[in-house]
Formats: structure tokens, C-alpha cells, sequence
């Protein structure tokens, strides 16, 4: 089996359908051995876009919270949340609440954000009796699978979010922007670009153009970053899609996509994008202490559906400033 020669002694094993996995021998301490093998698993991770490391053993929030912090510094708070999550620790939550026999389509975390993760970090507790695999797809590779004309437009006018918050459905306001103060989630969408308007039953509406293909901040290389399929009215299974708009109108979705210039995104437009992600999508079945790090710019990721317990924990680190389709790390020192 073919392995990669970067930043050895890591053996790295590569196979078309899977993601770069590395195979270890259980560690007296895993974050230790994070620690001592930081540089040639970053190194592997930019190389690979993701890399599955199987054999550290990971029991729980403690150790995963641990080597998140060795291998990357101090973690991300999530804001902007479009569904709501529980903490697992500081900087670790649990995955997104989603309905288990549906699928959740390839996206790149919080692309919807100016700041965004950089790194991601998934750590599995306890795998699913069947399914539940967070597959990846590499960006680089979409972008130029997908139709010129349509990445193209994308790549001119980029994309814009919608967002509809109530009591009801979806992440309420407090679990989307940490408080419920007017004059502070105000603020919050003033200074992150996003406009706002609240509704006469005292709900909120908000609207934020974000780009579509940005340059990743190592390689230089263009990537389709976004979430223009995953938060679209399309994606949603149809009975749910028909409750909402019955129950909230087509304005009042918790969550949509449209064109960067405001015009609707057809469905045809949507399952060409998810087709396109099937087309490099690259899984392997969870196994009980699995760590899976992913470059979330070069790297969109999934969870498939899936039946029994399913304990995958979170972590987000190395946040980015996104502005006018190119990144800049934070002034961080890091």
C-alpha cells in the first residue's frame, strides 16, 4: 500500500476512496504524543487536506480537549451556530444535532463567518452500530470538477446566507450570538458584515454575502469554501421543507442560500453541487478512539446517516479572518 514520504517516520497510508490514515500503537499519554508528532501530522494534514489517526485510544472530553490544545493552541468558541450543541469541555462540543437517518451534505465549517476555523478536530467516543462516517471531500479538486459557468458565477458575485431566528426551529438567538440583548446582537452583525432586521413579533431576520472560492493561506491554491448546498431549502427532505414553508412562509426558513446577487438557487444547481462532492468524497467507518484533524479550507466534510449511539466530539481551533475572498491568519502570534 502506497505511503507518503512527508514528514516521515509517519507511515501514512493512502488509498483513493478513504482518507489518509496513520495507524499507531496506543500511546502512554495521547497528548503527549500529539505534542511530539505535531509538526509531522500539521505537515500531513496540509499535504492530505485530513488525516484519520487510529490507535490513540481516546476515552473521553478530557484527553480529546488535550490534544486539540497541543496540536493547535487554544480552541474556538463556536458563534453563529445555525443548530444548537452542547459542550463537551472548553472548546469541545458535541456533533450537530441532525436527524440520524438523514444525511448532513458536505460543507466546510462556519464558512458563513468572517472568522472562521482553520483546523477541525474529530474525536470518536463511541462509534454507530452502521453508518455515521464523517467523510471528507477535497476542495480543490470540486472546484474544478464543477461546471465553469456556475463556479465561475459563484467565484464573481459569492453566495449569501439567510437566516430566519425564532423560538421554535433551529439555534434560538442567545445560542447563535451568546446573548439575547438586542443592542448586542446589533452590534455582533454591525461589525461582522451582516444585515439584520427584526420582524414585529420580535424575531430576526439577517442576511450575509460571503465568498464562494477563496485562496487557501498556505498552498495559495483555490478552494470552493462555503455552504451553498448544505444550508439551501433543497438539501432539506421534502415533508420537512413543505412544514416550514406552510408553517413559516418561503421568507421564513430558519436557514437558505441564494446567489451573491439575492437571485434563487435552483434545486437542478443543488444536486449538482452534492453530486460533485459524492464524486471526491472519501469515508471510513468510525472506530472507538479515532482522532480525524481537517483543514477546513481544503477539506468540506459530512456526517452520513447512521443507526445506534453515535458520541463524536468537536473541537475548532486556528481561527482565519475571510475578507474579499482571501484569508489572513489572526494576529495571534501563532
Amino acid at each position: 500500500m502506497p505511503s507518503s514520504s512527508l514528514a516521515a517516520p509517519l507511515d501514512v497510508e493512502l488509498r483513493p476512496d478513504r482518507p489518509a490514515m496513520l495507524r499507531v500503537a496506543p500511546p502512554g499519554d495521547p497528548a503527549d504524543w500529539a505534542a511530539e508528532h505535531r509538526e509531522a501530522l500539521r505537515a500531513q494534514v496540509t499535504e492530505h487536506g485530513a488525516l484519520l489517526v487510529r490507535g490513540l485510544g481516546l476515552t473521553d472530553a478530557e484527553q480529546v480537549g488535550a490534544v486539540l490544545t497541543r496540536l493547535a493552541g487554544e480552541p474556538m468558541t463556536e458563534a453563529e451556530a445555525f443548530a444548537p450543541r452542547e459542550a463537551a469541555g472548553p472548546g469541545l462540543y458535541t456533533s450537530t444535532p441532525w436527524p440520524a437517518n438523514q444525511p448532513m451534505c458536505m460543507h466546510h465549517e462556519l464558512s458563513y463567518r468572517l472568522r472562521v476555523p482553520g483546523l477541525m478536530l474529530f474525536a470518536c467516543l463511541t462509534p454507530p452500530e452502521s453508518g455515521g462516517a464523517t467523510a471528507v471531500a477535497d476542495a480543490e479538486e470540486v472546484l474544478k470538477a464543477l461546471p465553469p459557468d456556475l463556479a465561475r458565477r459563484f467565484e464573481q458575485e459569492g453566495w449569501l446566507l439567510t437566516r430566519s431566528y425564532n423560538d421554535e426551529i433551529g439555534a434560538s438567538l442567545e445560542e447563535s450570538f451568546g446573548t439575547a440583548d438586542r443592542a448586542a446582537i446589533e452590534a455582533y452583525c454591525r461589525a461582522n458584515a451582516i444585515d439584520f432586521t427584526w420582524l414585529a413579533d420580535g424575531s430576526l431576520r439577517t442576511r450575509q454575502r460571503r465568498a464562494a472560492v477563496v485562496r487557501h493561506p498556505l498552498t495559495g491554491r483555490r478552494c470552493w469554501f462555503n455552504q451553498i448546498a448544505f444550508l439551501n431549502e433543497w438539501t432539506l427532505a421534502p415533508e420537512v421543507r413543505e412544514y416550514l414553508v406552510d408553517e413559516y412562509g418561503p421568507d421564513g426558513l430558519p436557514f437558505n442560500t441564494c446567489y451573491g446577487d439575492g437571485a434563487p438557487i435552483g434545486a437542478d444547481v443543488v444536486e449538482r453541487l452534492n453530486a460533485t462532492y459524492e464524486e471526491h468524497t472519501r469515508r471510513e467507518p468510525w472506530q472507538a478512539g479515532d482522532l480525524l484533524l481537517v483543514d477546513n479550507i481544503r477539506s468540506a466534510h459530512s456526517r452520513e446517516p447512521f443507526t445506534g449511539e453515535r458520541r463524536i466530539l468537536v473541537g475548532m481551533a486556528e481561527p482565519r479572518q475571510v475578507a474579499d475572498g482571501s484569508f489572513t491568519p489572526e494576529a495571534s502570534g501563532r
